[in-house]
Order: structure tokens, then sequence, then C-alpha cells
């Protein structure tokens, strides 16, 4: 038997233990909470003086956006690598991958280069980049030209439309154009990606013809009839420069030559018949004179596997 003063030390040790071990536990949650309290007013400091570094130094807040810029970008580029089944159906011969894996080498570059320039998602791009790729060789007219008259009407937005009623990805003027929709079901189909798309090619195929040059097709392909159009022709070559230089693999182009046409007098007056985007060309108008312009690649150099 344990005598009573022996039950009495053992409850006082139990005491003494449960105290002390009270006391440890508090010790240590005053502890976590100052740490935390400070560290959080530290980091709210370090916070601060940040912010006012960047405020102050507008060349570190231009390198620190450019960074995060660039993280989000190659974030965005994960989320589209994990998801991708969308446009498997829609590729010609497409089974497995992304748009830079089932695209032909030039194609994929161009597609993730217009992605990030005009903010437009991958998976409906790349289809008509492919489009536009095979109609080029069809209609043999540079497919990065194409792209380029695109990318400056409507900025990749298949339901653009202007107040002058130009409509679609390539803004083809719809009511002047009626017949060439007639195999794609009408006029309703302005708005459809692809039978735009082959519109506005069959039209600027027959404004660089009848005007004899590229530039001088663009200005038809306008409607620029009182002034040269030389700074809708500039926008649109220019940009075909680069999308030129990012499908060929080379520098992007820093300076661009001017392509302004120069307005003359055309030998023979054209035909009522011969419409351009925004309407149809009266005999007597000018037709732009052919420009020097840089070398373009030939269609075969625009590989499409």
């Amino acid at each position: 038997m344990t005598s009573p003063s022996s039950d009495i030390h053992k409850s006082n040790l139990d005491v003494a233990g449960t105290h002390a071990l009270r006391t440890a536990m508090s010790d240590a949650y005053s502890g976590f909470v100052a740490f935390t309290h400070n560290g959080m007013a530290l980091l709210g400091v370090g916070l601060a003086a940040l912010a006012l570094t960047l405020a102050a130094r507008a060349d570190l807040r231009l390198s620190a956006e450019q960074r995060l810029l660039g993280w989000l970008l190659e974030r965005h580029d994960v989320e589209l690598a994990s998801d991708d089944s969308d446009i498997r159906a829609d590729l010609p011969g497409a089974t497995s991958g992304t748009p830079a894996t089932i695209l032909p080498k030039q194609q994929a570059a161009v597609t993730q280069w217009l992605s990030r320039r005009y903010r437009v998602a991958q998976e409906p791009l790349a289809k008509l980049v492919a489009e536009a790729f095979a109609i080029g060789e069809k209609a043999r007219l540079d497919p990065t030209l194409i792209l380029a008259v695109m990318a400056i009407e409507s900025r990749f937005n298949p339901y653009a439309q202007s107040p002058v009623g130009a409509q679609g990805l390539m803004q083809v003027l719809t009511r002047a154009h009626s017949d060439k929709y007639a195999d794609f079901g009408g006029m309703d189909a302005a708005f459809d990606p692809v039978s735009n798309l082959r519109v506005g090619v069959k039209v600027l195929q027959d404004c660089i013809k009848q005007a004899g040059s590229t530039e001088g097709g663009l200005r038809l392909y306008v409607g620029a009839v009182t002034t040269d159009g030389g700074d809708y022709i500039n926008k649109v070559m220019s940009e075909h420069m680069r999308i030129q230089s990012v499908a060929l693999g080379k520098p992007m182009p820093t300076s661009f030559p001017d392509f302004a046409a120069t307005s003359v007098v055309a030998p023979s007056a054209p035909t009522p018949e011969t419409a351009t985007r925004t309407g149809l060309l009266q005999s007597g108008e000018e037709l732009p004179a052919t420009t020097p312009s840089v070398t373009e690649p030939k269609a075969s150099d625009l590989i499409t596997s």
C-alpha cells in the first residue's frame, strides 16, 4: 500500500507537469504570433519600399513588367499544351498535340507570334493560318501577305464590321461581292471565318492582277480613290514583312521602306465589274503606279510541310 503522503506528492508532480506543458505551449503560441506579426510587418515594409523604388525608377518598372509578362506568356503556353483537344478535329490530318506540334514549323511559329501580338487564342488562329497557307499556295499569293491584310483589317475578329459595311476577317464589302459568296451559301457566310477568308483572297488576287503590283492591289482593295492609300499600304506591307520574317526564321525588321503608291491615270478605263473591297471602281479613277519594294521570297520558300 502507498501512503497518503506519496499520493499527494504524485498528484503535485502531475499538476506541476501539466502547468509546465501549458506554459510551454502558451510561450510557443505567443512566440509564433509575435514572429508572424513581425514578419508581416517586415513584408509590408519591403513591399512599400519596392513600390516606391519602382515608382521612382521607370527602367526597373519596365523590366519587372516585361519579366511578369514573359512569365504569364509561359504559363499561357503551358495551359494551351495541356488542353488542345478542340483543335485536333479542325486541322486536316491532325491527330494529337498543340498548335505548335500539329502545324508545320513555319505555320506554328506564325500562329504563336500572331497569338501574342493580337491576343487571340492559338486554337482558332491555327486554323486560319493553315487555311491562309493553303489558299495562298493555290492563288499564288504569299500567305504572310494574306495574314497581314487580315491583321490590319480586322485584327482576326471574324465579326468585325466597318461603318460602310465591310465585314468579317478580310473586311469584304459583302454587297459588292455577293456573287462570290454564292458558293458558300449566300451573303450570310460573310461572318464565317473560312468563307470570308476565301472570298477576301479572291478579291485581293483580282486587285493585284488589275493593278499590276502588290502595293497597287492593296490600294484597290482598300478602295482608296481620293488618296494614294499610302497609310494603309505601309501598314499592311510592314506587317507582311514582320510575319514573313517570323515564318522564315529571320530577325524581326526594325525599319521599313516607304510603300506608298504614286497615283497615275490608268492607261485604260477599268470595267464596271471590277470591284474593290469598298465598292466598284469607276472609269476615270486613278490607279497606283508600281513602286519599288523589298524583294519577297519565292512561294517555294514558304514551305507547308
